[in-house]
């Protein structure tokens, strides 16, 4: 089972229609499901995203209760439990502490807030993925995440969109 893994797009709507990129949803493609960890900002970002396979997203600190997102989620996906928090609220002195606070018996959790793209195995812990961020790197370039949830450990690789489709996005 692959899962593609998203954060931190603070997308709004122009004209009612959000612009993610063409590459992050050509890279996605083919997912059975997709993960959004926070700062999601408008429900067009989660209806373009189901456009290609069905969302799961937790709310981060810019998104709107409206929205009507939980601040965790605890999923089973491939057999496996995914944890997804946005990484920003809670107990522990860092995103990564608090995003596997949040997310207590998850084999892998995946988080945002930083921007920053990260993968770590912890031995003995659950995976630590944060997707970055497609729309609003910080200096880095644009990323998401792909996890692979069929072999006997959970697997996670970081994605630029410069990557996809050999390099046009």
């Amino acid at each position: 089972m692959r899962v593609g893994l998203v954060a931190d797009t603070h997308l709004l709507p122009r004209g009612g229609v959000v612009a993610l990129p063409p590459a992050l949803l050509r890279g996605l493609a083919g997912c059975a499901a997709i993960l959004h960890a926070g700062d999601v900002a408008c429900r067009e970002v989660l209806e373009a995203l189901a456009a290609v396979a069905p969302v799961h997203a937790v709310a981060g600190n810019v998104d709107d209760p409206g929205l009507g997102l939980p601040a965790q989620l605890l999923l089973q996906l491939g057999g496996r439990a995914v944890g997804l928090a946005h990484g920003h609220a809670g107990p522990g002195r860092t995103v990564e502490e608090k995003a596997l606070r949040a997310c207590p018996g998850a084999e892998v959790v995946v988080f945002g807030h930083t921007h920053r793209p990260l993968v770590v195995a912890r031995a003995g812990g659950p995976l630590l993925v944060n997707p970055g961020s497609p729309t609003k790197p910080r200096g880095l370039p644009p990323t998401f995440a792909l996890l692979d949830l069929s072999g006997p450990r959970p697997q996670a690789r970081l994605v630029r969109l410069s990557e996809v489709d050999g390099g046009s996005g």
